[in-house]
């Protein structure tokens, strides 16, 4: 049943980015009622798939690389239905479900049984540590969509080519105020996602910080990050360079996510 839902998931993100590619090419500013339906019913399926593995497996779904690559779309989605609620940008699936699908199609080639908890991980922070770290992860994937936009409007201003996408695009004002706002909710989520996860080692390993190669990344990511918000508050960086800044700390997340786990040594590396 669990490998149902997933597979009925992945094919309603499919249908829904080829859906989102098309409205590229199309004119009108309305969100796409289809692309929201389709992404909306892979979002509800999704949800019972992992409702379902939580179920079979006793915990949250985040501790192999199947789980965690599906979990991590899954707060993409939301995060992404959550800005369509606040601002109607009906394009902005265009450079989110892409990114969805991508991750989905990742888990879908990776292993999917269910293995036991080692003893490090039998703790109640394993959901409050990754459900954190995830939710944060999530919100600056989509603030790195959000940069792209602003990137491709900016780039249409310059060249003075102001129809066809340039229309169907926020102003480079709005796309920038979601930048920020999208990074001030990432941020905080971040830093206690780090702080729970170093509350969790001290239980499991006696020792707040181990210099684990993740643990490394996640305070690179958090740097870059804090970085952002420091130069956006300070030396009045907002824009291009927000923009550019958080594509950077998003690359910087894949490679903590995939490069971590599939390269390097690591105690938090997923089964």
């Amino acid at each position: 049943m669990g490998t149902i839902l997933f597979e009925l998931a992945l094919t309603f993100y499919f249908a829904a980015t080829i859906v989102s590619i098309i409205e590229i090419f199309k004119g009108g500013t309305e969100s796409s009622k289809p692309m929201l339906f389709i992404a909306g019913a892979g979002f509800l399926i999704h949800s019972a798939s992992i409702i379902y593995r939580y179920a079979a497996a006793g915990h949250l779904p985040v501790t192999s690389m199947h789980e965690a690559s599906s979990f991590f779309a899954w707060c993409i989605v939301l995060i992404f239905f959550l800005l369509e609620y606040r601002y109607k940008i009906g394009i902005m699936g265009s450079f989110i479900m892409p990114v969805v699908f991508i991750m989905m199609l990742s888990s879908s080639v990776l292993p999917r049984e269910i293995r036991p908890l080692s003893p490090a991980l039998q703790s109640y922070w394993l959901g409050i540590h990754t459900f954190l770290a995830f939710l944060g992860n999530a919100a600056f994937a989509t603030a790195a969509g959000i940069g792209v936009m602003y990137l491709l409007q900016e780039h249409y201003l310059k060249s003075k080519h102001l129809g066809g996408l340039f229309k169907r695009l926020p102003s480079i004002q709005v796309l920038d105020e979601i930048n920020y706002r999208l990074i001030t909710i990432g941020f905080p989520l971040l830093t206690l996602a780090i702080i729970t996860g170093a509350l969790w080692a001290e239980s499991a390993w006696g020792s707040w910080w181990r210099w684990d190669p993740k643990e490394v990344w996640s305070l690179i990511t958090w740097f870059i990050y804090a970085l952002v918000l420091h130069v956006r508050l300070t030396a009045g960086w907002r824009g291009k360079r927000a923009a550019i800044l958080s594509i950077i700390g998003f690359l910087t997340i894949l490679f903590t996510f995939f490069g971590v786990n599939l390269l390097l040594k690591s105690l938090h590396s997923f089964s």
